[in-house]
């Protein structure tokens, strides 16, 4: 018949077991009138072990610091964990093609796949920084070279296609680097190549813009990921009901940029390799396997959810 006044966060008095809010009562001299009418036991307490007990494991290896983990460890009152080291990448954006100012040159372009990588690398936490090479022998083989014995992975961009000016290959066999495979059956990104130097790994990526941001994500990022012991690197997965018909032509794989919303998915507009306006309004992938060239409305589809 008793009851103590204390405050949030404070011990129970001795053989309490429940707390009622203030605002849920009057007081009236020495004695507190609840006025809901009732008290249901154990109410606003919050026990020893709730959140973990002896011997739970509080985060299993592998796992990535997000904010709520950061958080969780601090309550148990972990100051100091073993964390694998962020890796660190070098860019080669390789070409003849590129302007060197604010203004196009005749038969020039804009330079967009090293600040897209940087961008894309810096959210991933790696430290990685870009240069750009002209299509020449001499000048890869050095770059390379460099950027091999200065980073954990080398990514280039551009020179893996059949062409006369498509030198990462040659050069990379010529530096006795290990080719894992090169050209897929997807688009976009058929010349991809994949390969290892001096034990590091090789992402020969193509120069197309949309290409390389699509490969990043499916290939370069969960590799990352993995590097530093994640256990499940891929990009999250889903399969969810189309909202419009689909006919694919072609043999190849495909990823298409996606929108998700209402626990449907909804293709954007099929651009060439060169173009990103859909990545832009994409917060998916969706991924079309060789072996199947048609949906109807509703039938589901794989979906990888983009890091954002």
């Amino acid at each position: 018949g008793d009851c103590a006044r204390i405050f949030t966060g404070a011990h129970l008095p001795l053989n309490a077991d429940t707390v009622v809010m203030q605002e849920h009562v009057s007081r009236v001299g020495d004695r507190v009138l609840q006025s809901d009418g009732g008290c249901k036991r154990g109410s606003n307490v919050r026990l020893k072990g709730e959140q973990l007990r002896m011997g739970e494991i509080v985060l299993h290896r592998g796992s990535r610091f997000t904010p709520p983990v950061i958080g969780l460890l601090a309550s148990a009152g972990y100051h100091k964990v073993a964390a694998a080291p962020f890796p660190t990448a070098e860019l080669i954006i390789s070409g003849n093609e590129f302007a060197e100012g604010p203004v196009l040159d005749p038969g020039r372009i804009f330079s967009s796949n090293d600040h897209m990588l940087l961008s894309a690398l810096r959210v991933e936490h790696v430290v990685a920084s870009a240069t750009r090479v002209a299509d020449d022998r001499a000048a890869l083989s050095s770059a390379i070279s460099a950027a091999i014995e200065g980073s954990d992975m080398l990514i280039t961009t551009g020179g893996v296609s059949v062409g006369d000016h498509d030198l990462i290959r040659p050069v990379l066999e010529s530096m006795g680097a290990v080719i894992h495979f090169h050209n897929v059956a997807q688009k976009p990104g058929k010349p991809m190549l994949f390969a290892t130097l001096n034990g590091k790994p090789v992402f020969g990526l193509p120069g197309n813009p949309r290409a390389v941001m699509v490969l990043f994500w499916e290939y370069v990022l969960p590799f990352l990921r993995a590097m530093q012991g994640a256990k499940d690197p891929w990009l999250v997965t889903d399969h969810l009901p189309i909202t419009r018909a689909l006919e694919v032509k072609g043999d190849r794989a495909e990823f298409r940029a996606a929108q998700v919303r209402g626990g449907k998915v909804t293709l954007l507009r099929d651009e060439g390799s060169h173009m990103l306006r859909s990545l832009v309004d994409a917060d998916a992938l969706a991924y079309v396997p060789s072996d199947r060239r048609s949906w109807a409305e509703g039938d589901p589809i794989e979906v990888h959810y983009l890091p954002r």
